[in-house]
């Protein structure tokens, strides 16, 4: 099909272009989107008279977009899901979903706006585009994780894995090894033992003072 762009898209071309493309990506997104017309004469002629206006929108709506981009570039987000051992999720964060956590600070995106290749499906740190307009995207981290714990010690560059090795921490992990945390053990036994029987022993009885 051939159509006549009314905003830049990439990899096609710029305002007031004529460019041929699939039937389906026209109708399913160029032309539902108002991103460009069919191009026939009458369309043609439409353009011409309304080219300022076009052109005059688009720069307003480049102006908002950089002043959300400049807000928006390097924030980052915490998504929580279950997840098993080796880290796959147990289901898939969506765009949708990073949509959703933006939401809940205060910064409305659209998924539509939210580019990704496919579902995240592990835990980890992830760089994904959110693109504003045409022209203008920004970059966000989404930090997916098993708690809020394990999202900021993957923030300080652990994995997951070793992030929830360092949140599950027991007693015996302040001793080299399991001997030396009984050995240990076993010395505290024996001085709360000897602090005892310390106490209950009785005073020693002083020396008889000697008859002249």
């Amino acid at each position: 099909m051939e159509i006549i762009l009314l905003e830049r898209v990439r990899k096609l071309g710029q305002i007031g272009d004529t460019v041929t493309v699939k039937d389906g990506y026209a109708r399913n997104f160029l032309l539902p989107q108002k991103k460009a017309l069919r191009s026939n004469k009458t369309n043609r002629a439409y353009f011409e008279t309304q080219r300022v206006q076009i052109e005059t929108r688009n720069l307003e709506a480049k102006n908002e977009a950089e002043a959300v981009s400049a807000k928006l570039d390097g924030v980052s987000a915490i998504i929580i899901r279950q997840a098993g051992e080796s880290g796959n999720l147990y289901g898939s964060v969506s765009a949708r979903d990073i949509a959703a956590a933006l939401d809940e600070q205060d910064m409305k995106v659209n998924r539509t706006q939210v580019i990704m290749d496919h579902a995240i499906k592990y835990l980890g740190i992830y760089k994904v585009e959110i693109k504003l307009h045409a022209e203008v995207s920004a970059k966000i981290e989404i930090n997916i994780a098993r708690s809020v714990e394990e999202a900021e010690m993957q923030a300080k560059g652990l994995d997951a894995k070793t992030a929830e090795e360092e949140l599950d921490v027991s007693v015996e992990d302040y001793f080299e090894n399991e001997e030396d945390s009984e050995a240990a053990m076993a010395a505290d036994n024996e001085d709360d033992a000897e602090e005892v029987v310390a106490e209950d022993a009785p005073e020693e009885a002083p020396e008889e003072e000697k008859s002249e």
